[in-house]
């Protein structure tokens, strides 16, 4: 299965619009945002223009933008369903492919969650750079490397517009100069 891995969006529609669009075009059937929509019409629109699965958590932008959500104490691990994506509120976590992901968007969190042991990957924002480094699970825990990624920003903002593709049956990533297709 392939997934796209995106983050930062900051009501981009221009640039999430050209992300949608690959993902139709390669047949992605579920993407990871990593935070940053800023507005619940971003939201919206990204809902209403990708018919596949959306897995989304919070990042700094967007709290108070979505009053009308509603969590519970449980929220990194329910979520709640609107459209056709699950929103979490601080971090998601999730199984594909028989693999443990969780989804965060800061990154100091996302390398406390990488060194519990439990994930199998870590996906993240908030700097905008793409980035991919490994951690290992503390020595209290159970030994697990995990895998860390930053697919970069959709918005443009200090580096060029990017996002990630996660190829789950190889574990293969690619990543994406949304400017380089049209």
């Amino acid at each position: 299965m392939q997934i796209a891995i995106i983050a930062d969006i900051h009501n981009n529609e221009v640039n999430l619009k050209k992300v949608l669009d690959f993902c139709v075009q390669n047949l992605i059937e579920k993407i990871i945002c990593c935070g940053d929509l800023a507005t619940q019409e971003t939201l919206d629109f990204f809902c209403d223009n990708f018919s596949g699965e959306i897995f989304y958590v919070f990042g700094n932008m967007d709290n108070g933008q979505f009053s009308n959500f509603r969590f519970d104490s449980n929220d990194s691990v329910n979520g709640t369903q609107y459209k056709n994506a699950k929103v979490f509120k601080t971090y998601g976590e999730i199984q594909m492919d028989g693999k443990e992901i969780a989804f965060i968007h800061f990154p100091r969190e996302a390398k406390e969650l990488a060194e519990s042991g439990k994930y199998d990957f870590v996906f993240y924002g908030h700097t905008h750079k793409p980035w991919v480094s490994y951690a290992e699970a503390s020595e209290d825990q159970r030994k697990k490397k995990c895998t860390m990624l930053n697919p970069g920003n959709v918005t443009g903002d200090f580096y060029p517009p990017t996002f990630a593709t996660w190829e789950t049956e190889n574990d293969k990533f690619e990543l994406i100069r949304i400017h380089d297709f049209k």
